[in-house]
């Protein structure tokens, strides 16, 4: 049966389709289903608008969307831009992440369901060479352990760790599934088999290495025939066919202190755990042979039973409503049964969920970086609509309320450490935004308006509310949930981080590959570990090697993941040069290479020049600036030091100390144009309070040298000079770079990232570092923001002034100023 939603062109490419029957016919022997089907074209209508709205605030790419009832599509659509211009379409592929799992489950139990393979036999009944090992972070080791099944390695039950030491989620060497699994051996588990449930890629590439061994095919053209082909997912596969790279939405990367990046392609040596390629017209021929008891358009795939047997919850914790089944995710919503799956990898996310008692079901993808609580919001929202539709009730809102820009002056006022109970957030003002990042670990995303009321509302999670009250905050509980008692959350009193604990210095840092970056860092006392870009985890130190982590050599540190999130309790291994200093980290199995970032304390970061910067600095000087229209203030620059003396001054360009290892200035000077020259006076008056003091490196700046600069840089790092087509704000007199210096001492404090370094460290919302020193980044940066600067995208130490626009380009040198 087919609806025409004439009102979803507005809002992205539409389609509605109907998912034929198998020859068999699928039952419909639960009532609920033997209806009329209802008009879901309002219900699409006010989803559309929602995923728009939220889709284009967020700027969440590629879209698409399936609703289905039954055996049939209701409606389909796609938003945004697919790549290269295209619209976004139902037909859009995306890579599903997790999703994948589903289906390599699905291939076990049709072998299950024909005795063929029995999931509660001990693995290495099919693969005899696999033997993780026993328990690896326990004092002392079990003396025996029971074998590991199938049955637990769908359930997330076997007590593996998340990731092999190969073909893991960070791997891009690509190999087969045969040598991932091997890699396995030896690792050891977190728990003993059927004691905990711990989230495992690892297993599942395990099961999908059984279907291999079972059926003597590779595994991707094993699931192609077995279950792809059968559910007539001709746009779906295992493997990245031409026709599909094709259709692959443009999937991009980003982080909380930088722009988006396109997102890696490289394959998992994981795939069965997620690979799969697919899209939400595809996804809803699964969904409907779901729904129809296991009978796809091609035939049954699938019995009624078994089908209920992969939704039966394997374990679940006291006090909770979800659970594993074999395969699905298992909870409920609105009293009804809810199964399904979500999804994530590289720029991808997706969730399938399914009413199976309703006969409902919804797909949803983005071709934005863990946008999984979108994606989900919106599948649950379309699950609601469909129900309220069934039941003949008027639409409600969906997506949650429209939140607006939160007021700079009120994120400024409430920044801080706000604690009660067991609870606790932090607060971030940056730029005018709020961010709040629980004390616990977790999510760092931005807080908006809604009224009065702050609201947690950002891509990574969507929700949770606040009311300030003074100089404190009531925790409301999240939006659309049962009302709570408001929780009172007490700011604690603002104080200078103490120093680091000298015993990590060796350990902070960066590790791991350019597209996925390990942070180790130092916040509130705790070592901390940010991975995947936004997972922020505190970790606890093992006092000894009672498991055997050490691979020898200079004594390693050795930490744990808490209890709960991506890694839980699996251990860290630093391991330590001579000096102390870690060479890597391994999370789990897999090892995380330092990576050599900017520079450390107390060098400066160089370059080498494309060019000798001697000839490219005469040919600067001998070429003009460009030509500019419109009318200018006056130049007025004035010497920093003869407006207040104890400004200290460190101006690398006089010397040889800098990116250049050139001299570029006559004079180690500063000058500003006067209004914000007085500015910086204030600025350093005012931090005496905290017992610091400005140390500047440069002001203006003349043409001619941003011109060399940018003729010298090699191109990689050209966002870190300006191009002299357009100037610098420093040759208008406008903009500044400096740092802080102690009072007490004169000694310069030590930041995340030294001046002039051209690494990510430069960024003003770098993430590592320790508390210490992005507290001492955000006092400079607070207190140039209340005389009028604003800090520039890529480097910490660059403030422009509000009037940097009212001033030409300036190309007159230190001489000509005079004195």
């Amino acid at each position: 049966m087919l609806f025409d939603i004439v009102r979803a062109g507005a809002f992205g490419a539409a389609v509605v389709v109907s998912a034929a029957c198998g020859p068999d016919g699928p039952s419909r022997s639960d009532s609920r289903r033997q209806h009329l089907r209802p008009d879901y074209s309002e219900a699409a209508a006010t989803l559309s608008q929602a995923i728009e709205r939220e889709r284009s605030r967020k700027a969440l790419g590629a879209v698409s969307i399936a609703l289905v009832e039954a055996d049939d599509v209701v409606w389909a659509a796609g938003f945004g831009e697919e790549r290269d211009g295209r619209a976004a379409s139902p037909e859009t592929v995306y890579r599903v992440g997790s999703v994948s799992k589903l289906f390599t489950d699905l291939a076990v139990m049709q072998l299950a369901e024909r005795g063929e393979i029995d999931i509660d036999a001990p693995v290495t009944d099919y693969l005899p060479s696999f033997d993780p090992g026993g328990l690896r972070t326990v004092p002392e080791p079990r003396p025996s352990l029971p074998p590991i099944t199938l049955r637990q390695l769908m359930s997330h039950r076997s007590g593996l760790m998340r990731e092999p030491p190969a073909g893991h989620y960070f791997d891009p060497s690509e190999p087969g599934l045969a040598a991932t699994v091997a890699s396995i051996n030896g690792t050891g588990l977190v728990y003993p088999p059927g004691e905990r449930t711990k989230y495992s890629n690892a297993g599942i590439a395990v099961v999908g290495r059984v279907l291999e061994a079972i059926r003597g095919a590779p595994f991707a053209e094993y699931v192609r025939g077995a279950v792809l082909e059968p559910l007539a997912m001709e746009t779906s596969d295992f493997a990245p066919r031409p026709e599909l790279r094709e259709r692959l939405a443009a999937a991009r990367m980003w982080g909380l202190d930088r722009p988006d990046w396109p997102a890696p392609t490289f394959e998992l040596g994981m795939a069965p755990a997620g690979s799969m390629y697919s899209t939400v017209l595809d996804l809803s021929r699964f969904v409907t042979a779901v729904l129809a008891g296991g009978v796809g358009e091609r035939g049954r795939i699938l019995d009624q039973a078994t089908l209920e047997s992969m939704w039966k919850p394997q374990f679940v914790p006291v006090g909770s409503s979800t659970g594993y089944g074999l395969g699905f995710s298992v909870g409920e919503l609105g009293g009804e049964r809810l199964v399904g799956h979500g999804g994530a990898i590289y720029g991808f996310s997706t969730q399938l969920s399914l009413l199976p008692d309703l006969g409902l079901g919804v797909a949803v993808a983005s071709a934005v970086d863990i946008t999984n609580d979108f994606t989900s919001r919106v599948a649950t929202a379309a699950l609601r609509l469909m129900m309220t539709v069934r039941a003949g009730e008027p639409l409600t809102q969906v997506l949650g309320p429209a939140t607006g820009p939160l007021d700079p002056a009120l994120a400024r006022r409430l920044a801080g450490v706000y604690s009660g109970g067991n609870r606790g957030i932090e607060l971030d003002e940056r730029s005018g935004r709020l961010y709040a990042t629980p004390l616990a670990g977790g999510f760092a995303e931005e807080v908006r308006a809604l009224g009065d009321t702050l609201v947690v509302d950002g891509r990574l999670a969507f929700g949770s509310m606040f009311l300030p009250d003074g100089q404190d905050l009531l925790a409301l509980g999240a939006w659309g949930a049962e009302p709570a008692e408001p929780a009172r959350l007490i700011k604690e009193a603002a104080s200078e981080p103490p120093p680091a604990p000298e015993a990590w210095e060796g350990l902070v840092g960066e590790y791991g590959w350019d597209h996925n970056v390990l942070y180790v860092l130092e916040r509130r006392g705790r070592l901390t570990v940010l991975v995947e870009w936004f997972f922020l985890y505190p970790v606890e130190e093992v006092a000894t090697d009672h498991a055997g982590l050490s691979d020898g050599g200079s004594e390693p540190s050795i930490f744990r993941f808490p209890d709960w999130g991506l890694y839980q309790d699996e251990p860290l291994v630093f391991d330590r040069d001579e000096t102390g200093r870690a060479r890597s980290v391994r999370v789990g199995p897999v090892e995380f290479a330092r990576r050599e970032v900017g520079t450390r304390e107390g060098e400066t970061f160089r370059v080498d020049p494309v060019r000798p910067v001697e000839e490219l600095l005469a040919e600067a000087l001998s070429a003009a600036p460009p030509a500019e229209e419109g009318h200018f203030r006056d130049s007025e620059l004035v010497e920093l030091a003869a407006l207040d003396s104890s400004l200290k001054l460190d101006v690398r360009y006089a010397t040889t100390n800098n990116f250049m290892s050139s001299v570029f200035y006559e004079e180690p000077r500063v000058f500003l144009q006067r209004p914000a020259a007085e500015a910086v006076v204030r600025v350093h008056r005012a931090l005496r309070e905290s017992g610091y003091g400005l140390l500047l490196h440069d002001g203006y700046r003349p043409w001619y040298v941003t011109k060399t600069f940018w003729d010298a840089t090699p191109e990689s790092d050209k966002l870190f000079v300006a191009n002299p087509a357009n100037g610098s704000r420093h040759n208008r007199g406008s903009a500044i770079d400096l740092s802080l210096f102690e009072l007490a001492t004169g000694n310069p404090v030590e930041m995340v990232g030294g001046f002039d370094e051209f690494s990510e460290r430069s960024f003003p919302n770098y993430p590592g570092g320790t508390s210490r020193q992005r507290w001492l980044r955000a006092l400079l940066r607070r207190s140039m923001e209340d005389e009028g600067f604003a800090v520039y995208e890529a480097e910490w130490w660059h403030f422009d002034h509000e009037d940097w626009r009212e001033y030409g380009l300036g190309n007159r040198t230190f001489a000509e100023l005079g004195n």
